[in-house]
């Protein structure tokens, strides 16, 4: 990818970096673990951005 980014694919693609954590241990406790994991967690090598 080239260095310049635009703005929007950049902000694109620092959404898709911070939704790509893991549910918070936090959150597991408060749900007496119904949410357990995040469902749209992405592998980078799997499944690629349309950016």
């Amino acid at each position: 990818m080239a260095r310049f980014k635009h703005v929007a694919r950049k902000l694109r693609l620092a959404h898709a970096t911070k939704s790509n954590s893991p549910v918070p241990v936090w959150v597991v406790i408060k749900t007496n673990r119904r949410i357990r994991f995040n469902v749209r967690r992405r592998h980078w090598r799997v499944s690629k951005l349309k950016v």
